[in-house]
């Protein structure tokens, strides 16, 4: 068995670490998944692949190009249609329709980026020795507490550069 190291994490919490020689070896009580879609069985981690899916197909090149073709096709059947309110009808509410799907599908996406980045900040937060542990909650603060911290942080940033730009020993 390997050693187990404890690391502070905030005012109150610990983290057991393993060595990193340590062997892994996989539980054989739950059977291999893809790490990609671990633990994933429900409705949500089923919209959350899709919503990801759909966000990445439908910003790229290929969706735009047929976004384009779908209104020039609108377009030129107008004369075909006369122009009628129907015509006009489908082009406005399918852009509607769709626009209104994507914005949570989009936002679905958005939102899990967003707290995959957090967490991955949180662990370098929790790793580096001198970081402040403080750091990790600080997207649950007010706004004045955070603009604290900016000021702090371009203060430290300005002494940082202050000593870049002395004189250097080995010049």
């Amino acid at each position: 068995m390997a050693a187990m190291e404890l690391r502070p994490r905030g005012a109150t919490q610990t983290l057991s670490a393993f060595d990193a020689d340590a062997p892994v070896v996989p539980s054989t009580d739950q059977p291999l998944r893809d790490p990609r879609h671990a633990g994933s069985t429900g409705l949500r981690d089923r919209f959350n692949r899709a919503a990801d899916r759909v966000t990445n197909a439908l910003g790229s090149l290929p969706a735009l190009g047929a976004s384009v073709l779908l209104v020039v096709v609108w377009a030129v059947t107008g004369p075909l249609f006369h122009f009628s309110d129907t015509w006009q009808l489908f082009i406005n509410t399918t852009t509607t329709v769709v626009t209104f799907w994507m914005v949570f599908v989009i936002q679905n996406s958005a939102n899990r980026a967003s707290k995959a980045t957090q967490l991955k900040l949180d662990e370098l937060i929790r790793a580096v020795q001198d970081a402040r542990n403080e750091f990790i909650e600080l997207d649950h603060e007010p706004e004045d507490v955070l603009v604290e911290r900016e000021k702090e942080l371009m203060e430290i940033a300005q002494a940082g550069a202050a000593d870049v730009d002395g004189p250097r020993a080995f010049d």
